[in-house]
């Protein structure tokens, strides 16, 4: 998880945890165990895409974002 590039791009949109934990469905708590790696399963495959498709992410940047890649 690189949590400083999925901050970047919340940022970018002028949102907050709380405007991303509406998109995820969870709470902000929640959200920011996820980004912190504190959850313990992280984002699950459906969370990736609502927030892929939120912020019209390209493949490579979700790789980036979720798998470091």
């Amino acid at each position: 998880m690189n949590k400083n590039e999925l901050r970047a791009v919340m940022a970018a949109h002028g949102e907050t945890y709380d405007d991303l934990a509406k998109v995820v469905g969870c709470t902000v708590p929640t959200l920011s165990d996820k980004i912190n790696e504190k959850a313990p399963n992280g984002f699950n495959q459906k969370e990736m895409i609502a927030i892929k498709e939120h912020y019209k992410l390209s493949a490579k940047q979700v790789d980036l974002i979720f798998f470091g890649r």
